[in-house]
């Protein structure tokens, strides 16, 4: 029994020629793997040659060992690294993105210890063999994001007198505002002067126009004018942008449909009819986010340092080097750190100086919080809609291709170029009439000018910061929970013997899945 446990357990020679034909090292395989004993398994992959490797690879059913994850890392692993050591060219084609998308299910809902532990290798020797599926996990994780914040905003709307009610009640509305004044003015067509509206087109030639005396022309005016205070009113304005907040809302949900159908395409055991649609995008997209990070930083192939005629210390070739957005970025880190520092800080004292406000400390700094999650999230907004109407502009309706993928990354490159001159008078009135009409108790706000310059400095800020090559975002997991010191720092005149969170006074900044400056909280 011994003898035979061992036949099953190790080859029967060192070395690589006990492993020349690819049927007996399958055979041998499915009898490890069924029998789990997959470091066994690995053991043998690590020691095929370049044409047996392919051999088995393009008849081993991948498809039993990705179930079979996280129990059968070691020997998925052994096949990547086996493969990017040995393997050129022509490449046997593997199923890595079905690995991948399993390890984001794994991920998504952690059950087992030690997972991260397990994956890592396996996750890192995926991205090496296949450096694509990053941007792929990227794609899926940022979509999944945009479909999450895309259900927060089906809530209520503002009316032409700033009251915030539903959406649908506002169209009623505007409808019937508009069906009123409508008819009004079709009744008033009908009451014009025969100066203003002759059925005779020979009333209306060039020489009768010249020809007419200065009471038609008084009649003519009247008869206009009263047509255009009719039709020409502020408030019928609001319809368009109505409108457009309805057809924001179809895509959105249209979003999270999309995303959730791709969930229970690649997870069957996913629940996606009973569980609520946003929690089950929130997993994902930690996995997502988790195998990203497990996977490593990309790397970049190495630069020529004759390049050009110039030496690495040389100047601007007029390409943006690392170098050049390393600088960028840090800039506008900088740049974040000062708006929370010296920004807040002089708004904070011009809040304290408004007499309603005198004692309401906590009320000021959830306003200074709010504005600048506003503003991040009005900018995420505004970038996908934009992007969204150069799509409808030029009817191109296939998410998916390759063109759309070209002419998405020629829009964000154009934001991103003109982000310093780009208007943004919208976004700060939208983040303004928020802050203002859910404090509307405090008229004195409206006239804060630095409040107001305040909300222009952050939304400025976050529009450049979103429209970066790899954008940034808010942390906007505000739990009052446990102080976490990778990701939040504790404001000074905090009570240092407690780690319990009682506020949030400024997010936490990301970029690619790493805080890059740390929350500041109280406790």
């Amino acid at each position: 029994m011994a003898d035979s446990r061992e036949r099953i357990r190790a080859p029967p020679r060192d070395g690589r020629e006990g492993f020349t034909s690819p049927r007996q090292v399958l055979r041998r395989l499915m009898l490890l793997s069924e029998g789990r004993q997959y470091r066994e398994a690995a053991t043998v992959v690590g020691r095929l040659g370049p044409s047996v490797l392919r051999s088995v690879v393009a008849e081993l059913p991948m498809d039993i060992l990705i179930e079979a994850l996280p129990h059968s890392t070691y020997l998925l692993e052994s096949f990547f690294n086996r493969l990017n050591a040995v393997v050129a060219t022509p490449r046997p084609d593997v199923p890595c993105e079905a690995i991948m998308w399993h390890l984001v299910k794994l991920f998504s809902n952690p059950h087992e210890t030690g997972l991260r532990q397990r994956c890592t290798k396996l996750a890192q020797a995926i991205g090496t063999w296949q450096p694509s599926l990053r941007e792929s996990l990227l794609a899926r994780r940022k979509q999944l994001d945009q479909a999450i914040q895309g259900l927060g905003v089906h809530g209520l709307t503002a009316d032409q007198s700033g009251s915030l009610i539903s959406l649908h009640v506002a169209l009623k509305n505007e409808l019937q505002r508009h069906i009123d004044t409508y008819k009004t003015a079709i009744h008033k067509l009908e009451e014009l002067s025969p100066v203003t509206a002759n059925q005779d087109p020979a009333q209306s030639s060039h020489q009768r126009l010249l020809a007419i005396n200065y009471g038609d022309i008084q009649q003519r005016l009247i008869d206009n004018k009263t047509l255009l205070t009719m039709l020409d009113k502020p408030a019928l304005k609001q319809l368009g942008q109505l409108v457009e907040n309805l057809s924001q809302r179809v895509q959105n949900d249209k979003e999270v449909l999309f995303c959730v159908g791709q969930i229970r395409r690649t997870d069957t055991t996913a629940n996606t009819e009973e569980r609520p649609a946003a929690g089950l995008l929130m997993n994902y997209s930690r996995g997502c986010e988790t195998v990203l990070g497990l996977m490593g930083p990309l790397a970049m192939p190495p630069a020529s340092p004759t390049s050009n005629g110039c030496t690495s210390s040389g100047g601007s070739d007029g390409y943006h080097s690392d170098s050049d957005v390393d600088e960028t970025n840090s800039e506008l880190v900088r740049q974040y750190s000062v708006m929370y520092s010296k920004n807040r800080i002089d708004t904070l004292d011009s809040l304290n100086a408004l007499p309603q406000l005198k004692h309401a400390h906590p009320l000021k700094a959830k306003i200074l919080f709010s504005i600048i999650v506003l503003a991040f999230r009005a900018c995420h907004g505004l970038k996908e809609r934009k992007v969204l109407e150069v799509r409808r502009t030029l009817y191109v309706l296939d998410a998916n291709d390759d063109a759309t993928a070209a002419l998405d990354r020629a829009v964000r490159q154009q934001l991103k170029e003109t982000a310093d001159r780009f208007p943004m008078g919208d976004v700060e009135r939208q983040v303004a009439n928020q802050v203002l009409s859910t404090l509307h108790e405090y008229p004195c706000l409206e006239a804060c000018i630095p409040l107001i310059h305040y909300i222009s400095d952050c939304v400025r800020l976050a529009w450049r910061m979103v429209n970066q090559t790899n954008p940034y975002y808010l942390d906007t997991d505000f739990t009052l929970g446990l102080l976490q010191p990778e990701k939040h720092e504790r404001y000074p005149i905090s009570e240092k013997r407690s780690d319990i969170i009682r506020a949030f006074l400024w997010p936490a900044l990301m970029q690619n899945g790493h805080c890059v400056y740390k929350a500041v909280v109280a406790t």
